[in-house]
């Protein structure tokens, strides 16, 4: 039986790896506590309202309920979890239509425009600026502008396209209308992204693969797709954090009262804000958080990316 003796070329590499791992670790440790106090400390008072039934006006003076804001029904049969509401469900219900569809338009539409700009034409830095400018505009700003254009009564598109449809005012059509918004706003961003891991693929690639005589279509599926993953998986974690905590297109183009037509954030600010119940808002608020991690879970399993 042979013993393999590492060289001191071996022990000197390892070595070295070891100093930069600990050098990393220290480089690590002013951000993880920034971390800790900016996210760690809210995110633990959440949980721990989300345990207890208190108003937001006064939070020193509280009930402890355990799980009782997410589940609990009386002697009487009358449910109080929000898990038992119906309309948390509907507001779940649209809030994932919202994501999964956005999302996946913009994903489309922005390896389109990533595509045709990382392609040398003339005028291609203009059309670099120029397609940021949906995504540069506030939300708000955007969100108002397209209900004015929706508008039954004077809206270029409600009245001079749809002949006085008012889209808004129809949650079947509404929610599709402010996808639409979403993916005109957006979609730029996902573009950006995408660009920036297609600049990282190296030329030559593809100057071999057109010497073997693939096809672009060939290309696109077998190098530039696969090779894609680490960053779309980037772009698609970012898009979908965005989009499940939507608020602000919601709450300009058709307000927040109509339980038809709820998010989960404006579910959250329902209970915390409007109903002053601290407790409910924070048990909400961990259930979205938990949603949303599953969701990355999720992607990362699918992508199959490893982190090295």
């Amino acid at each position: 039986m042979t013993t393999t003796v590492p060289t001191n070329k071996a022990v000197k590499q390892r070595g070295i790896e070891a100093t930069r791992a600990r050098q990393a670790v220290w480089l690590l440790i002013p951000t993880m506590i920034a971390i800790i106090l900016v996210a760690g400390y809210p995110l633990y008072r959440t949980i721990f309202f989300s345990l207890f039934e208190a108003n937001l006006t006064s939070p020193d003076q509280k009930t402890f309920l355990g799980l009782g804001n997410f589940w609990f029904t009386t002697d009487e049969g009358i449910a109080l979890g929000f898990l038992q509401d119906p309309k948390w469900w509907g507001a779940v219900t649209n809030t994932l239509l919202f994501t999964v569809v956005s999302v996946f338009l913009e994903t489309v539409f922005g390896m389109i425009i990533a595509l045709v700009v990382n392609s040398a034409f003339p005028g291609r830095a203009f059309l670099r600026t120029a397609m940021l400018v949906p995504w540069a505009i506030p939300t708000v700003v955007s969100a108002q502008m397209w209900a004015y254009m929706y508008n039954d009564s004077f809206g270029l598109i409600g009245r001079g396209l749809l002949g006085g449809t008012a889209l808004l005012a129809n949650p079947t059509t509404s929610i599709w209308a402010m996808i639409a918004v979403d993916v005109w706003k957006t979609t730029s961003f996902m573009a950006l992204l995408i660009l920036a891991g297609l600049q990282s693929l190296p030329s030559d690639m593809y100057e071999a693969a057109d010497m073997d005589g693939a096809s672009k279509g060939r290309q696109f599926w077998q190098m530039t797709l696969p090779l894609l993953r680490p960053a779309l998986l980037v772009a698609l974690v970012f898009r979908s954090l965005d989009a499940l905590r939507v608020f602000d297109i919601m709450s300009v183009m058709v307000g927040n009262v109509s339980a038809a037509r709820l998010s989960m954030t404006a579910y959250a600010r329902q209970a915390l804000i409007d109903n002053q119940l601290l407790g409910m808002g924070s048990a909400v608020s961990i259930a979205i958080f938990i949603i949303i991690m599953v969701i990355v879970v999720v992607y990362v399993t699918a992508f199959r990316v490893k982190f090295d």
